[in-house]
């Protein structure tokens, strides 16, 4: 874009139009004004453009830090489990019972992590299958059943708060087809 100003060179003479000297002198006052505004008006625009990169660079540094706390935050809440998994595996020898005991204290941890986080597991078993939170693996044909049921969860689905985190993969009744 370029900068179009008036020059005293654009500005026609007192004796080219028959104008008295004092009326010209009006209008260049009148142009230099103008012009002094213009540019005036100009470097503040500068200004406000130049605040506006930094805003926004301000901006996208706080959400950098947001996201990356929180997901400090959610690492941190692992670690107790690590620890736990660590342990476990220092112990030189261990029956089938302590070992089936330790994985399930873990699992706890893994899933008290999660519930702090807010994720919940969903089951939909016994219940109508529901394409916008479960994905159908296998159908099975099971008399007294209703079509769509969902006979089994072959793997949980989970929601965090009300959205959807993973679909839970089911199988799901169907007429025999006779």
């Amino acid at each position: 874009m370029q900068d179009e100003y008036v020059t005293q060179a654009d500005v026609p003479s007192a004796s080219e139009n028959g104008e008295s000297a004092a009326s010209s002198a009006d209008f260049k006052a009148q142009l230099d004004a103008a012009n002094a505004r213009a540019e005036d008006n100009y470097n503040k625009f500068l200004l406000a453009m130049a605040d506006f990169e930094n805003y926004k660079k301000r901006i996208e540094r706080q959400f950098r830090e947001i996201a990356d706390s929180g997901r400090r935050d959610l690492l941190k809440n692992f670690l107790p489990v690590v620890d736990n998994l660590e342990r476990a595996l220092s112990v030189e020898e261990t029956s089938l019972e302590a070992l089936r005991n330790g994985v399930q204290q873990t699992l706890k941890g893994f899933e008290g992590v999660l519930g702090i986080e807010g994720v919940k597991p969903f089951s939909l078993k016994g219940q109508k299958f529901d394409p916008k939170v479960a994905e159908a693996i296998a159908t099975h044909a099971v008399e007294g059943v209703e079509d769509d049921t969902v006979l089994e969860d072959a793997q949980k689905g989970y929601m965090i708060g009300d959205e959807l985190l993973r679909p839970a993969k089911v199988i799901v009744a169907k007429s025999s087809g006779e």
